[in-house]
């Protein structure tokens, strides 16, 4: 293929990740990072429900899909354009960063609050300094990653606030239905389908697990102390083996 033909082949941007800022500006730059999250937040999703087989992360990352396609709907059934015709394709109404963020802030705020318990540090101080600090920055980060749709001119305000109201309607929704109802209730109709779920030949098979119904914290704890364990039995057998060849 000639110079020419390579030069005249169509070309286009893919807009997953192709963002538009103020390149004079510290904070128009900062925004236009975090604007990104959405898309990060997927191999994330993949690579802890893969990692770890707990099914509260196949759960989160289905719900986050299941929120993307009700924002697809909602743009196409309202139809209001974006602030600015030259920044994003498609409708403009509700944003789909910010409900994104909403979702996504919404079931990890609530899986921390009732069904994660962290195992203490010994002082009450450092505990509500780390769950303060935790819940603060999951909320900052997601309010940061809807404002910067406003900030970068993708999206006017109410298509910024009613995308993460909705979002945070539909993770709360969702999060009740999957993870607070069927865990709290196991003999409703949710609970039982979520039992059938996990002892199921193909989870069982691909070892899928609920940890947070056997630990506080999913069996974090449990697991570093059982490693501990080993490691320190590990460590005196070298030590003694070492001991023995230099008598």
């Amino acid at each position: 293929m000639s110079a020419n033909e390579v030069a005249s082949i169509p070309r286009a941007a893919l807009d997953l990740t192709y963002v538009l800022y103020n390149d004079s500006s510290l904070l128009s730059h900062i925004l236009a990072m975090l604007t990104l999250t959405p898309i990060l937040l997927n191999p994330a999703y993949a690579a802890l429900a893969v990692w770890t087989r707990e099914l509260l992360f196949f759960e989160m990352w289905a719900g986050q899909m299941l929120c993307e396609c009700f924002n697809y709907v909602l743009k196409h059934i309202i139809q209001e354009e974006r602030p600015n015709q030259d920044l994003g394709d498609g409708y403009g109404f509700p944003s789909s960063h910010s409900q994104w963020m909403g979702y996504f802030a919404s079931f990890l705020i609530l899986h921390f609050s009732l069904r994660h318990r962290w195992s203490s540090t010994g002082h009450r101080s450092l505990d509500f300094a780390r769950d303060a600090g935790l819940y603060t920055f999951i909320i900052a980060w997601s309010l940061s990653v809807a404002f910067s749709r406003y900030y970068l001119s993708y999206h006017s305000a109410p298509q910024v606030l009613w995308g993460f109201i909705i979002g945070l309607a539909f993770g709360t929704t969702y999060y009740m239905l999957v993870e607070h109802i069927p865990t709290s209730h196991p003999n409703s109709l949710l609970g039982k389908f979520r039992s059938g779920l996990l002892t199921n030949p193909l989870l069982t098979w691909f070892r899928i697990r609920d940890g947070w119904t056997v630990w506080p914290d999913s069996g974090t704890e449990a697991q570093w102390l059982r490693w501990r364990e080993e490691w320190d039995r590990q460590r005196l057998v070298a030590k003694r083996t070492s001991e023995a060849k230099s008598q």
